[in-house]
């Protein structure tokens, strides 16, 4: 009796998010551990279901790092990484390609799949979705700066029940593929669909100041601050700058969130 009746207590204190929250967006970026070990994923895969249960309409952009390094040392392929972002080659974008839209985008939508969600795996060059122009002037290769999103497909996705699961790949004006940064695709995709919430998953607590604190709250200011003495610093700087540009686009609210927690998508 003790156990039912802390499980309808659990049940009920949830009731004000899911009245909250009903049928509104949310972009969540998956990537990092939850992304690859086994219980994480599972635990992943059962929160996504309850919230599509719940009425949240739910889009899911993926990374695949340790997927695209792992087929770039089989091909003995050498990949760098310049400001958080991987330098992209023409051979080194064939591999980042073939591992995110072909293995990874459908190895995450078949686990999804198989909890009982209704996910359906695209790439941003599907219906012209994603459209992209060389990062700086070509730095990182053929790394882009997405230009513009076409919601129509995310959209239609989403009235038929859908959870659109979307590698991160973009269209050239010439129809040539780009590589693009997770995090910051998750950000442009959140920013145009006007999503009540983009959630980051990361393989750590979040932005720690010098002692290791977290840093509960960030706003423009403090972020460059936190960049110029190297607080922010690797891959956390795509992270907030994704952060940053949703919350200036009409995002409700942008969270960095740590992926090895068990369930941290719903606490």
């Amino acid at each position: 009796m003790l156990k039912s009746s802390r499980t309808a207590e659990v049940i009920l204190s949830a009731l004000p998010y899911i009245q909250k929250f009903r049928d509104e967006i949310f972009v969540i970026k998956y990537g990092g551990a939850a992304q690859i070990d086994e219980k994480l994923k599972n635990d992943f895969a059962r929160d996504i279901v309850l919230l599509q249960i719940v009425g949240i309409k739910v889009v899911l952009v993926h990374g695949g790092g340790k997927t695209i390094n792992s087929f770039l040392d089989k091909l003995d392929i050498k990949s760098e990484f310049k400001d958080g972002l991987r330098v992209t080659d023409t051979d080194t974008m064939q591999v980042v390609e073939m591992a995110l839209s072909g293995l990874v985008n459908k190895e995450i939508t078949s686990m999804l799949n198989k909890h009982g969600a209704r996910a359906i795996g695209i790439s941003g060059k599907d219906d012209n979705m994603l459209k992209a122009k060389v990062m700086n002037d070509g730095k990182y290769g053929f790394v882009g700066d997405i230009t513009s999103v076409d919601d129509k497909l995310i959209y239609s996705l989403l009235d038929d029940g859908l959870i659109p699961v979307i590698a991160p790949i973009a269209i050239g004006d010439k129809y040539e593929s780009y590589n693009i940064n997770a995090d910051l695709c998750a950000s442009a995709i959140a920013s145009k669909l006007k999503a009540s919430k983009v959630i980051f998953l990361s393989d750590i607590r979040g932005v720690l100041d010098k002692e290791s604190n977290l840093i509960g709250k960030l706003d423009k200011d403090s972020i460059e601050a936190l960049k110029k003495d190297g607080t922010i610093s690797g891959g956390m700087i795509p992270k907030v700058d994704a952060c940053l540009e949703c919350i200036q686009n009409g995002v409700g609210a942008a969270h960095i969130i740590d992926g090895k927690i068990p369930h941290s998508l719903l606490l």
